[in-house]
Formats: C-alpha cells, structure tokens, sequence
C-alpha cells in the first residue's frame, strides 16, 4: 500500500465489511467516482469474502485490508492514505480509526446506515460505542425508526434519513441484467422458481414441496450460497435429478438445475416466476430479497427475516411470504406456489408490489452526493 499510493494523489477512502456492504455502497462510489474524476478511489475490506471476489474491482485504484483497529496501525495507515474523504457503510465502527480521522478533520460520513434498540448504542453501557458515533461528520441512515434512536441519544443533529443505496443498486443490475441463454432455454414456457443464496435449510424445504404433486410443471433454479464440491455434491444428492448449469449445453432433461459459477445469481432473478430467498431457516437471517424483487416477482424466505427492513416491508406490501420454521414451511411454499399457478392475477399484485416497492425507494446515492456538493467537501 505504502509503494502503491503517492503523496500527492487525492484519495476518497470507502471502507466496508464484506461483499454485501461493499454492493450496497458501490452506487454511490461511483458516481462519486464519475463526479470527481481527478480523485483516485481507494476500497478497503475487512472480511476476506469480500476482498476475494473483488479485489479486482475495476471501480477503484486500490482495493486492501483494511489493517486492524489500533492507535498505531490507524495513524500510519492515515498517514499513509491521506484521504480527503473518508465514507464507511453501514455497521463499520472502529474506534481508532475514527478517533483520528476525527482529530485530523476529514470528512467522515456512515452510509446506509440501519440501527436497531437492541444495539449498544442504546443501552446503558454504550459510552464507547455512542463516541464513535459522534466522530462521524454525518450519518446517513435508512429509515425513521433509525433516525428516532439517534435522535434519543442526542446525536440527531449529525443524522438525516437518506434510504438504502442497495436500491439504487439492484436498480442497477436489472437495467444492465445479462441474458442468460441456458436458463432461457431451460425455462421454456413453463413457470419457475428461482432460489438464491440457498442454505442446507433452504434446500430441505424445496425438495420436499416439489413432492406435490400440484407442483409437476413447476422448474427450479437453485443458486447455493457456496459453491464448493462439498455443496454441490451434497444438493445433487438432495435432488439426484438435477442437473449442473454448466452442464447442460442448451439441452437441459431435467426440471431442476443448479448454478454452479458465481455471478450469475442477480441475472437470474429476471426468469423468475417465483423466488425463494436463501438463509431464512437456521442461518443468521436471509440473504438479498431486493436482487429479486425488482423484476417484479413474488418473494418466498424462512422466518428469519426480521432483522431485515426491506424483508419486512415487502411482507407488509403483500410482495413477500415467510415460511415457518418448522414442519409446515415445505407445505405452506407448496400451496402458496399453487395458489399463484391457479390464481395468476394475484400472482401479477404481488409482483407489482414487488416492483413498485423497489422503485419507490431509490435516490439515496444522489441524496449523499448532493450533500458532499453541498457541503463542498471535495473541491
């Protein structure tokens, strides 16, 4: 790093954790990136399973670790880096590192962010974690109900609710949305399920709901969240008719196929007649409902989604439908998925509330970046 950045290139820092938080704030660094074209940009991971799928980004100069948190690593990292803008997304807090780039005065700004109540920021012992907060120049949050719990600490006047860039994203993708002819093919005319980012859970539910027979012209497509030998050897097996989409050649015999390259998962979504999100069953909650629903289809996941905002506000718009957690979520998906077969209108509502739901939330990358124009921090 220290051989790579020169001491007189001008350089906004954006720090995010993993893959998730780094696509939520790629809307808005590029088209930071397209306003101030005489700044480099510099991308910093903290999980390797961001790093190693884009630390060949072509959006940014330098893509690194960011080093651990500590008062020394901070200042030769600052030192080093001599940023003139500094935006962190979502959850990032790390103490030193914002303790300095406070003392030093540079812009610093928290992006997307999301606050729930049972977060230390809001608990008596949250000193630390409510200093942070305060070395932030401004917070841009995602909703009311984060701006209220900022404003119960006294720090509302550093806060304004900005939305949820991740819609600015998945807005995105959809406009530029690759054709993916294999699964074109393998569609035909027949309705299909597409299930993203699928866990061991995910999978159980699926394969015993295809044992309905009601669901015989039903084909499905299933994204694993891992792609290992390990996974797919274990789904072949859970579904030993299925085949490998990189198998079948334009010349798919089965009514199930599994992705088995990434990249392709938030192409997919647009042959979807319906979509199931993985990581709703016992993992740590669902992955992204909003890669689906822009294209304006019917949203299925596990109950454990209540973390999640955007989950939630599709249940409420009647665009999305949790399954239980235990023995009648395979039933519950089998019936839901006939019930649209036969009921194709009620099938086109929750589409569309599907589709207007993500429409109606976009802007909130041009909202921060009038705020920087605004302010005038960087010239």
């Amino acid at each position: 790093m220290e051989k790579s950045i020169g001491k007189d290139d001008r350089v906004i820092w954006m720090h995010v954790a993993s893959l998730g938080e780094f696509e939520q704030g790629r809307p808005l660094l590029e088209k930071i990136k397209r306003t101030y074209p005489t700044y480099r940009i510099l991308l910093t991971f903290f999980s390797p399973s961001g790093y190693q799928v884009r630390k060949n980004y072509s959006g940014a100069d330098w893509v690194f670790y960011l080093p651990m948190d500590g008062p020394k690593n901070a200042k030769r990292f600052l030192d080093i880096v001599h940023p003139s803008l500094v935006i962190f997304v979502k959850y990032e807090f790390w103490y030193f590192y914002l303790k300095k780039i406070n003392y030093r005065k540079i812009p610093l700004l928290l992006v997307s962010a999301l606050f729930r109540e049972e977060m230390s920021f809001f608990k008596w012992h949250g000193a630390i974690s409510r200093k942070m907060l305060s070395r932030f120049d401004h917070l841009f949050v995602q909703n009311e109900a984060s701006l209220a719990l900022i404003e119960k600490i006294g720090l509302g006047h550093l806060a304004s609710i900005s939305g949820d860039t991740r819609f600015d994203r998945v807005l995105e993708l959809s406009s530029q949305r690759l054709p993916i002819t294999s699964i074109d093919q393998f569609k035909g005319d027949a309705p299909l399920l597409v299930a993203g980012s699928t866990w061991p859970g995910d999978e159980k539910v699926i394969a015993t709901a295809l044992q309905d027979k009601r669901l015989a012209a039903l084909k499905v497509v299933i994204a694993p969240h891992e792609i290992n030998s390990i996974r797919l050897k274990e789904l072949l097996s859970l579904f030993p008719t299925a085949q490998l989409l990189s198998s079948i050649e334009n010349n798919p015999t089965s009514t199930i196929v599994i992705i088995d390259s990434i990249g392709l998962l938030s192409s997919a979504y647009q042959y979807a007649t319906f979509a199931l999100i993985g990581g709703g069953f016992k993992e740590p909650g669902i992955h992204n409902t909003l890669e689906a629903a822009v294209y304006g289809v019917p949203v299925f996941f596990g109950p454990n989604y209540k973390k999640f905002a955007e989950a939630i506000d599709l249940v409420n718009t009647g665009a999305a439908y949790p399954l239980d957690d235990n023995n009648n979520a395979s039933g519950q998906l089998a019936n839901q998925v006939h019930f649209f077969l036969t009921n194709n209108n009620k099938r086109e509502e929750a589409g569309l509330a599907a589709h207007h739901y993500v429409q109606s939330k976009k802007g909130a990358s041009e909202i921060i970046l009038k705020y920087i124009q605004t302010k005038q921090l960087l010239t």
